[in-house]
């Protein structure tokens, strides 16, 4: 049963329609990336699920029904304008911001130690939270986000202004959510980051579903016909199957005949006695198919 069921929903500000018609499902055991390119009605649909905004049209199913106070209590959100009081000291300020989420006061405290730990910021528990790194201040407020252990989590632009080894941690934690059950809606332009972490993403545009579905299916419907190759020894000037030939990055990539699937190519190669240490379909990273499907999405608007 999914987490969050949304039906048909619209929102519009004046004659601005944010968004439009969107339906989609969030299961839980998933991490949901929600794309688009600035002013697509990302954050207007995350505000209409949290009950911030209410749709003009549609329905939202959110935790097997409508939203109440009981179910916000089980949702973490961590918005892209952060929320963290700055002249109270951080663990003082997190234990507030975790009651306001229904937990006791000790518990809170206790559970905060192991995030703190977690996280590396244990020794800076008692400083004011502005004196603080932007880097240390993004981690505390996924710290808020996280620490009630909600079923539901939604994250926007969790990676700003952390440095790799603090991202991997994000991406670590982030994954064992998922992986204890719970769902997660990640929203960021860093498509190499959704790449990594997401089971299913929504691309909207102009407030329109623009492609939905599993990582693996929206790259296959976008997979070209093209092969890379890096081989030990020379290849042949002329493949079977083979249209042309380009050397790129080191590899190098082979053009399919229409007619032509990749495993006859690589049957004719190793019949050819070709040795080579990777062969794999040219698949575009999705920060092309980002690109390349909003940029369709502005002509055909056009026309």
């Amino acid at each position: 049963m999914p987490i969050i069921n949304v039906h048909n929903i619209s929102k519009r500000f004046g004659e601005t329609v944010a968004v439009d018609n969107l339906s989609f499902a969030v299961h839980p055991g998933e991490i949901f990336g929600l794309l688009g390119p600035n002013g697509a009605g990302k954050t207007t649909c995350i505000r209409m699920i949290l009950d911030i905004f209410e749709p003009d049209s549609g329905e939202i199913s959110i935790l097997g029904g409508p939203m109440t106070d009981d179910k916000k209590n089980r949702i973490g959100y961590l918005p892209e304008e952060r929320g963290l009081y700055q002249d109270i000291p951080l663990e003082r300020c997190l234990v507030f911001l975790a009651t306001l989420k229904g937990m006791p006061e000790k518990s809170a405290a206790s559970k905060l130690t192991e995030y703190l730990q977690y996280f590396d910021l244990y020794d800076v528990r008692d400083k004011k939270v502005k004196e603080l790194s932007k880097g240390m201040q993004q981690k505390a407020q996924l710290i808020s986000t996280l620490v009630h252990d909600p079923d539901l989590i939604i994250i926007d632009e969790p990676f700003t202004a952390l440095d790799p080894v603090n991202t991997e941690m994000v991406k670590d934690i982030l994954e064992a959510k998922r992986d204890e059950g719970k769902a997660i809606i990640m929203s960021t332009h860093q498509m190499n980051q959704v790449e990594e972490l997401c089971d299913r993403i929504l691309l909207i545009d102009h407030g329109h579903l623009v492609l939905y579905g599993t990582l693996q299916e929206i790259q296959d419907r976008f997979a070209s016909r093209d092969i890379f190759v890096r081989p030990r020894t020379p290849l042949p000037a002329v493949i079977e199957g083979i249209t042309e030939i380009r050397q790129m990055n080191g590899r190098q990539l082979l053009v399919l005949a229409e007619d032509v699937e990749p495993h006859q190519v690589l049957k004719t190669l190793i019949n050819q006695g070709i040795e080579m240490t990777a062969f794999e379909v040219a698949i575009p990273p999705l920060n092309e198919i980002f690109i390349q499907v909003v940029k369709k999405q502005a002509r055909d608007e056009d026309v």
